[in-house]
């Protein structure tokens, strides 16, 4: 009998929109813990804080330290119309400043946008997907002062960047944070380390497309997104050595899942660089290196709620989605988390 081809619809589900969290919670670890336990189905309902508690000396979670971007700027056209810029990432093939963007409103190539303290930049291309090459005619440290958090279009409330950044984020390049990160204080990173869990990071520059929803009927039909990750030598080594000597490797967030899956080799090591990278995991992939997942609450028809299911199987995730809407769970990026086991 051919196998059922997977639809984007099988990952939809009802969210009511009061359970989309607008605000963090503080302190960070205090957010709600649903942890779910793969071989038996058994879900309990815990708080952040408490994740030691599931955690063994030796036990390594691996940490996304990518740093958030102030990715979105206001400019005016010589015409005084005003225009939104989103950079989606920077062009490192030349020295001059080149940024991918997003621009809502009308432009042409080669049209100035000029912004506040007369700041010039110039829209240098246009792609075929809808985004623009822009060249900023002044340094990134000022580009930044002028940006301001970009926040997903489901949280309406204004934020500090500082609220929408890991208190371990380092190196800058990301346009969404790396959102299950943002659970973990000092406090806890400093407890977990005392009952002798490691700590190991690696770097995957989030872009937007991580939450655009799937549009094509067919899941495998999906293009997705590329993202330049980063995971050195040294890191690689300590974590080959705590798989080997049967230690559990917790991935915190799907980027952290799919920078070390797209690192591993087909043998189960883990190997060193920097690159682009483009996995598209859904039910149906063989994990290769992680054990288990820490996670947020995924959006409907979204590739990470495909990539948490095929971890954990459809079923299960649908059965832990049914009872945090039904426990009142907050979901999303400021929203409560999910320990996969």
């Amino acid at each position: 009998m051919p196998k059922k081809e997977l639809l984007t619809a099988d990952f939809d589900y009802h969210l009511p929109p009061e359970l989309i969290s607008q605000t963090p919670i503080k302190p960070r670890d205090q957010a709600r813990l649903l942890v779910l336990a793969k071989k038996t189905g058994r879900l309990s309902h815990h708080h952040f804080f408490e994740l030691g508690k599931f955690l063994n000396p030796g036990d390594v979670l691996v940490l996304n330290d990518s740093k958030v971007i102030p990715a979105r700027l206001y400019g005016r056209k010589a015409n005084g119309a005003q225009r939104e810029i989103f950079l989606l990432r920077k062009i490192k093939k030349t020295s001059a400043n080149f940024w991918q963007v997003m621009i809502r409103g009308k432009v042409k190539t080669g049209e100035e946008i000029i912004f506040p303290g007369g700041l010039l930049s110039k829209i240098f291309d246009s792609r075929d997907d809808g985004t623009y090459i822009m060249q900023f005619y002044f340094n990134d440290r000022k580009l930044f002062s002028l940006g301001q958090t970009p926040l997903p279009p489901y949280i309406k409330k204004p934020a500090k960047l500082t609220d929408y950044q890991t208190i371990f984020a380092k190196s800058q390049g990301s346009v969404a944070a790396p959102t299950a990160g943002l659970h973990f204080t000092k406090k806890l990173i400093n407890q977990l380390k005392k009952q002798g869990v490691r700590i190991e990071y690696l770097t995957l520059h989030v872009g937007l497309g991580t939450f655009q929803p799937v549009k094509t009927r067919l899941v495998k039909e999906h293009q997705i997104h590329s993202e330049w990750g980063t995971l050195t030598k040294a890191t690689a080594q300590r974590l080959n050595e705590a798989k080997a000597g049967g230690h559990k490797i917790i991935a915190v967030g799907t980027t952290s899942v799919r920078t070390l899956e797209a690192f591993t080799t087909k043998s189960g090591q883990l190997m060193p660089g920097a690159k682009e990278i483009a996995i598209f995991i859904y039910p149906g992939y063989r994990f290769k290196f992680v054990d288990s997942i820490i996670t947020n609450f995924h959006l409907p028809k979204s590739t990470l709620l495909m990539l948490v299911s095929a971890f954990a199987n459809q079923p299960l995730i649908k059965k832990a989605y049914r009872e945090a809407i039904n426990k009142k769970y907050r979901f999303y990026s400021f929203g409560d988390a999910m320990l996969i086991e």
